[in-house]
């Protein structure tokens, strides 16, 4: 049977799915692991559990059928950060996206010039997320390891190293960091400059279809060394791809820990406001979009911490009972900043609001604000888009939101625009086995992935519907910039 590996190497878990050459999708499987987080706003992943999660679910998918994959390409959560010494042990755990230590640093250089040049010349946003920021935040708080460190390098460099002995960066991962030029595809000396390291402490930059063959020994059971192994890309640039997301005004929309929305082009974008993202997902493919810190963690945080529900399968439940409520949720607008923002705002010190209440409320009304919420955000990363890239015509959905056909169908009624969700078990991991098609000439372009991706189901706007939700939309988008200043 022929088939490729994808492997995605998330902030929750790494799934791994195979993927035939028509793009019928073979077996998948996962492997979870826990964050190590604080009130300081610490967020970190061990990197050996990783690798760890990388073996699981790798061996997981491959003895459900065929050993011998033609191919295994990789996707990775974007901006994480780790230090190495010389022999390439950890010294830290790796920061992830959702690491707000370094917000102070991140507001203080996007207040410059030399920030919005950054931006201009990196595609990535100035905030905490970024490599770039993580590292002055090193440098000035941790001065005796960024001092020591051999290298700083991300997870999916951390995994490849342990593969195949070798510091290798794709260009979408590099093109997140804050550090790298992504018209020049080479490390950028001002950023560089302004973290105090020299390119010598990074990993050598490579296309996103660069294989990797010869695997160290006893390093991955079962997997015979003439496999190529495909470096990948970043999870939101892939999830385009697994998607079909691909044609001009087809946009990419996830919602899983947190959320985003990304539509494809094919020269980088710059946003005069600096909103949006511009990641290379591909050689001459592009990302540009916007991600919200703010998704199914919200969900999770109301059923946890505020209504001491933990049972998943109740909270189906208690949202389908929210969804008989009328759409606006009679008046009650959740801003759902719980863990800072990220597009449109980029401020790690933003925080949630529960605006509107009255006694007619109840946890059903929260629910439901919730899920508003967050795609309201969403929408509003959507308005950015449209006026820096062009109109979004169809929308294509991954993530576990997916699972409800309340909050897909709730979507569409607040966009405006069919949502089509497919049959790809993870839309990153699905990419990651696209790429890798097309890394080993199994596809002619991306522009393939249309013809792979089967849509299971669309679920169409309701015109009165976004009436209802468009009095609170507008609402929503005025309460960031009225409460920002406020202590």
């Amino acid at each position: 049977m022929r088939y490729v590996i994808g492997i995605d190497i998330g902030t929750t878990n790494t799934k791994a799915v195979a993927i035939a050459p028509d793009g019928v999708v073979l077996a998948t499987t996962s492997a979870g692991y826990a964050a190590f987080s604080d009130a300081d706003g610490r967020h970190e992943l061990d990197p050996d559990h990783l690798m760890g999660a990388v073996r699981e679910s790798l061996a997981g998918v491959v003895r459900q059928v065929d050993p011998a994959p033609e191919g295994i390409g990789f996707s990775c959560a974007f901006h994480s950060l780790l230090a190495v010494d010389e022999s390439g042990k950890p010294m830290t755990r790796a920061m992830t996206w959702a690491d707000l230590r370094p917000a102070a640093e991140a507001k203080a250089l996007k207040a410059t010039e030399a920030g919005m040049r950054i931006y201009r010349h990196t595609g990535t946003p100035l905030h905490a997320m970024s490599p770039l920021c993580k590292l002055l935040w090193l440098r000035a708080r941790q001065p005796q390891v960024f001092g020591r460190a051999a290298r700083f390098i991300g997870i999916k460099e951390y995994i490849w190293w342990r593969l195949f002995g070798r510091y290798e960066i794709d260009h979408s991962i590099a093109s997140a960091t804050g550090l790298f030029d992504i018209r020049g595809l080479d490390w950028y000396g001002e950023s560089l400059e302004l973290a105090g390291i020299t390119p010598s402490r990074l990993s050598s930059p490579v296309p996103c279809t660069h294989q990797g063959r010869g695997l160290l020994p006893g390093v991955l059971a079962g997997i015979a060394d003439r496999v190529p192994f495909i470096i990948g890309g970043g999870d939101g640039c892939l999830a385009n791809l697994g998607s079909g997301a691909i044609r001009p005004g087809d946009t990419a929309l996830t919602i899983g820990t947190s959320g985003a929305i990304r539509m494809t082009a094919r020269t980088p974008e710059d946003d005069s406001k600096g909103r949006i993202f511009t990641y290379i997902m591909s050689p001459g493919r592009y990302a540009c979009g916007g991600a919200t810190n703010n998704g199914g963690n919200v969900l999770k945080w109301l059923f946890e911490k505020i209504l001491g529900v933990e049972d998943e399968q109740e909270w189906e439940g208690r949202v389908e009972a929210a969804a008989e409520l009328a759409p606006g949720c009679e008046g009650l607008i959740c801003l759902p900043y719980l863990q800072g923002e990220r597009a449109p705002v980029w401020d790690a010190e933003a925080r949630g609001v529960f605006f509107g209440l009255r006694s007619i409320h109840d946890h059903r009304h929260f629910i439901r604000a919730c899920l508003e919420g967050v795609c309201y955000s969403l929408c509003e990363i959507g308005a950015s888009l449209e006026e820096t890239i062009g109109p979004i015509a169809d929308i294509y959905a991954s993530g576990g939101f997916t699972r409800s056909e309340t909050w897909v169908q709730m979507l569409a009624d607040i966009f405006d625009k069919n949502v089509h969700v497919s049959h790809a078990a993870d839309a990153s991991a699905a990419g990651a086995a696209i790429l890798a098609m097309l890394a080993l000439g199994q596809i002619p372009d991306t522009d393939a992935a249309t013809g792979l991706v089967k849509v299971r189901k669309t679920y169409e706007p309701d015109p009165a519907r976004h009436v209802l939700y468009r009095k609170n939309y507008e609402v929503f988008t005025q309460l960031y910039s009225r409460l920002r200043d406020l202590e």
